[in-house]
Parts: C-alpha cells; structure tokens; sequence
C-alpha cells in the first residue's frame, strides 16, 4: 500500500503559508492537505456495515505546523477567530467557540495512545477552500490533514488504510461522533477521475472509475449541520436497536445492511414504525449502491440518475434526516435539463444538495433558476459550486 509521503498535491499552497505567517511568524516547516468528500451514495450504510460511494473532491483543507520548544500545542483556523491553546500532555476536549480544535486535538491524541511520537508542542494553522457545513465533511479533512501534516513534522509513516483508521477514531472517540469509515475512508483514498467503494463491514476500499463528461454541482442550503448536537446519534441508536429484534430471523447477518428487505418488511410489526422505516432505509440503500456499482460499470447514467433521486426520496421518508430546505433543492434541481440525479450528501440534517450532471451543466440556465427559487421560499440564497474529482490526502511539499 502506498505512503501518504509519496504523494504531492497538485494545488498551490501560498494560503496556508501567508496565514501561518500572519497568525504565527515565520514559516511552517510541514504541511499536510486532505480534501472533502461528497457522499455519493450510500446514506448511513457505513456505521452499519454496507456499502458506500465516495468522491474525494479537488477542495480540501490545508494544514502548516511547525515544532515549539515547549510542549504548548497552538492552534490557529482562518475560519475561527482566536486560537486554541493548551498543553500537549493535557489533551481535552474544547467547549462552544473552540469546539473545531476538537478534529486535531483528537487526531493528536489517537497518535500518542497508538505510539506515534508526537512528543514536543507544536504551532498549527489550518485554511480552508471547502464551506463548512455543506455535507463535505470538513471535519474529516481537517482530522486527515492534521495526520499528514504530523506524520511529516514527527518523521513517521501512515498508510492511507491507517491514516482513515485514526481520523475515525478521532472522531468516534475524542469528538463524540459514531460515524462510520465513510468520511475518512473517501477522503484518503480518493483520486482524480474516480470514486471510492467501500466495503464497510470488512473496511476495504477500491476505485471504480468515474463516467467521462459527467460532473458534481453542490447545492448548499447555508443550513448548517452539526452532527454532535443533532440526531445523528439517534439514528445511530435506532439502527443498532433495529439490527437486534432482525438478527433474530437472521442469525446469520452480523451488521443491519446483510439484512433483506424482505426481512425488514415481513418483521414491521416487531420493529414498530421508526425502527422499521431505518431499517429499511439501510437495507435497500445498500442495494442501491450495488446496483450504480454496475451501473458505473455500464456507464449507464440514466440508472445512476434513477438510483441517486430514489436514495433522497428514501432518506425524506424512511430515514427522515432531509430537511424542508434540502427537498426543495432536489425538486428544484432535478427539473434542470442536463442533470441525471440529486440527493442529499452527507449526514443530513441541513447542508447540501449533490447532483450529477452533464458537462454542459455550466452553460445552462440551470443553476441560476435553483438558485432563483430557493431564494424566493427560503428568503435566504443558497450556495452553488462546481467541482471535481480530486485526489486524497497527502504531504505537502
């Protein structure tokens, strides 16, 4: 498997050096970059062990840190207004305004309790190309390029399998949340030109090749999410709590995506209505990422279209994690010409509308109608970027 050291990105790096120097002095002596991902499908599959599609995209986050000679840690973001500072050998969570510093912080603490040696303080900085918020877990890229950027200021190696490994862990354990490989997983091992599939149940991850002419639009609500406060842990629960009254007519199954939606519907009545919708949300959106695997395969883009439209419309009903604002960006998105699908990406709870569109997607009226009505319902104007694959986490040099 690769290294995370022998890979450069393909981005120009003045920001992160012009903000280290304005917020710290000097310049860092490492720096580490990880881009965010859209969740292509797979909507709360990953904690339950099925199936998901990624795509690393070409924004990320950049880190620059640089040894102190003291065991201080210092930490600086473009997107915060004051830094976080605290001794490395008091590692805790931060509260309110400086809760962000809690994706690092986490990710120093993994490496000291797996043994890396991350020894001495350290000065840090982070800036941003990617909107916070907007389903393309940030977080995730802030946690992997804190790695990256570690790995190099301390001389040690990860690789990429290792590398999501302890940005998950940094997030289950230290931030709270119970996400599955997802984020991690599609953020180090992305690339130009394809998407990432993961296996979660056995943590395998493999490219599948992206259609040519095809492209992502985002459409963000500016209704931020925030996962720790919202219901994503509730689901989290709802799913672990359906999976036990299921394993009994399937003893076999050892995670809720292995379970038939047959099985899920012939045990309604055992489940009760809100595990029942879960379960079946999971079960069904697992088969759904199988069938665009063979539809990628194909480049069979009307089925692609097909299966996207019918995961949001399954995440509205049955999973109950879009949001009024998110319903109306996919009705409103889907009815442009040159788009094959839209979905919610991400979490839910708020953030952002993925759709996959034709190249000419650009040229169109379309995103400016979107964008027209969105306005006029909400009275609050939504976010609208195009984007790319991109490659994964790595060492800047």
């Amino acid at each position: 498997m690769k290294n995370i050291k022998l890979f450069k990105a393909l981005e120009a790096i003045p920001e992160i050096d012009d903000y280290f120097r304005n917020q710290i002095g000097g310049a860092p002596a490492c720096r580490g970059y990880a881009p965010g991902r859209i969740e292509v499908l797979g909507n709360h599959t990953d904690y339950n062990g099925g199936n998901v599609l990624g795509a690393a995209v070409n924004k990320g986050i950049y880190i620059g840190v640089r040894k102190r000679n003291d065991s201080m840690i210092r930490l600086c973001s473009q997107n915060y207004p004051q830094p976080v500072t605290l001794n490395l050998n008091n590692v805790c969570p931060q509260a309110q305004s400086d809760s962000w510093a809690n994706y690092p912080l986490g990710v120093v603490q993994v490496l000291r309790d797996e043994g890396y040696p991350v020894d001495l303080g350290f000065d840090f900085a982070a800036t941003s190309s990617l909107p916070s918020g907007s389903g393309m877990s940030s977080s995730a890229a802030l946690e992997l390029a804190t790695a990256c950027a570690l790995a190099d200021l301390f001389d040690f190696e990860l690789d990429r399998k290792t590398l999501a490994r302890i940005g998950r862990r940094a997030e289950n354990e230290f931030v709270g949340v119970p996400c599955g490989i997802l984020d991690q997983g599609v953020s180090a091992f992305g690339d130009e030109d394809c998407l990432v599939h993961i296996d979660c149940f056995t943590e395998s991850f493999r490219q599948v090749a992206f259609p040519k002419g095809c492209e992502f639009w985002i459409f963000n609500s500016n209704k931020t999410h925030a996962l720790v406060e919202s219901s994503y842990a509730d689901r989290h629960q709802e799913c672990v709590d359906a999976f036990k009254i299921l394993q009994q007519a399937t003893p076999q199954a050892a995670c809720l995506a292995q379970i038939h939606p047959e099985t899920v519907v012939a045990e309604r009545d055992r489940l009760g209505e809100v595990r029942f919708r879960r379960a079946l949300h999971v079960t069904q959106e697992d088969q759904r990422v199988r069938s665009m695997i063979e539809a990628l395969r194909k480049e069979d883009l009307n089925t692609i279209g097909r299966l996207l439209c019918a995961s949001h419309e399954s995440s509205r009903t049955l999973f109950e994690n879009s949001t009024p604002e998110l319903d109306a960006l996919v009705e409103s998105v889907v009815n442009q010409p040159g788009v094959y699908g839209a979905r919610l990406t991400g979490g839910g709870f708020g953030g952002a509308v993925m759709a996959m569109t034709e190249a000419s997607f650009a040229k169109k009226d379309g995103a400016s109608i979107v964008y027209r009505d969105f306005s006029e319902k909400f009275h609050e104007p939504p976010t609208i970027f195009n984007c790319q694959t991109g490659q994964g986490a790595c060492i800047l040099k």
